[in-house]
């Protein structure tokens, strides 16, 4: 039975491993202090709703003729640590793809992983040996897949060069606004901005506005959301940013848990702001995004992925748009 299909996750194991699960939860917060109870709840919701069982059938229908894979290969999957679980989706690609999966887990998400195994083995003892879950040097890989930052992804690409990769960088979401988004519609739009505390490939650090918005609509429709700033570590970041713009004399808007800020150049924004950019002709911005889209994860508008769904991506969203299963089935 697919993970989607409870409705209740304690009902998918026992007992004892959901008192583990939940001290996991506990321990996974304060060792990094943005995985809050809210943001893991949130990030295991999104992978049951992922794996219900008609969308892993329809997922992998695309490749169930390439099947199996001609030979095991090692493929080490460094994780990154930004959000809960961010390097799930690649490693069970790499199982499925029956090859052998050496997780180089992030020193920030490494406390999921071993009960996620333990899990998969208690179902089926031959992934036993499939799942290596690695806290140091990566040793011994025949392929890799691996997420970092831009500086990062630059030892990289050097490091791996000899073997077959995917080397994915820094990337955001941006959300283009037509100016007849409901009040409802910008609420969401705050889910794409302060879920995971922004911390996601796939949260939102740019809006493009048409030319003559007013900027006051944002502050109303994301105010819910304003318990953000009791988190320590984003008050801290916002507080640096306002400080920041200030003694530089950036002009820049506040609401006291979110800052605007116009910039017509930069896609990432810093944690706490959330840049800004006014457009005259929608179908030329769409060409100048096309031109970027190495910079860009996703987009978020009426026309692209729904606001509020930017966290919200299927088996077939592939990071970065390039696709990891026929990569790994090709090895």
């Amino acid at each position: 039975m697919a993970l989607g299909e409870r409705k209740d996750a304690q009902d998918f194991v026992s007992q004892t491993q959901w008192e583990k699960w939940n001290l996991a939860k506990e321990h996974a917060q304060v060792y990094n202090q943005w995985f809050t109870q809210q943001n893991i709840d949130l990030a295991f919701k999104g992978l049951g709703n992922m794996l219900e069982e008609n969308k892993a059938v329809e997922w992998l229908s695309k490749y169930v003729q390439k099947f199996p894979a001609t030979e095991e290969k090692k493929v080490g999957v460094i994780m990154a640590g930004n959000i809960p679980l961010v390097g799930f989706h690649d490693m069970m690609c790499v199982l499925i793809s029956g090859h052998k999966a050496l997780c180089k887990m992030s020193s920030d998400d490494n406390v999921f992983y071993p009960l996620i195994k333990e899990q998969l083995v208690s179902w089926n003892n031959e992934w036993e040996d499939k799942i290596c879950l690695i806290d140091e040097k990566l040793e011994g890989h025949e392929a890799v897949i691996a997420t970092g930052s831009n500086n990062t992804a630059r030892y990289f690409e050097y490091y791996f060069k000899e073997v077959p990769h995917i080397i994915r960088k820094n990337r955001n979401a941006v959300a283009i606004l037509d100016g007849n988004e409901s009040k409802e519609e910008i609420f969401n739009l705050g889910e794409d901005i302060f879920q995971f505390f922004g911390l996601g490939c796939r949260n939102v650090s740019k809006v493009f506005l048409p030319e003559g918005f007013e900027l006051n609509r944002i502050y109303e429709g994301i105010f819910e959301h304003g318990e953000v700033i009791h988190h320590n570590k984003w008050c801290n970041n916002y507080e640096y940013n306002k400080a920041v713009y200030l003694l530089s004399t950036f002009p820049f808007l506040d609401n006291n848990f979110l800052l605007l800020k116009e910039d017509d150049e930069a896609i990432v924004s810093p944690l706490g702001v959330l840049f800004y950019q006014f457009y005259r002709d929608e179908q030329e911005l769409r060409k100048l995004l096309e031109g970027r889209e190495e910079e860009i994860q996703c987009i978020i508008s009426k026309k692209d992925i729904p606001f509020g769904k930017a966290q919200c991506p299927e088996l077939w969203d592939y990071a970065d748009g390039v696709d990891t299963m026929e990569f790994l089935i090709g090895l």
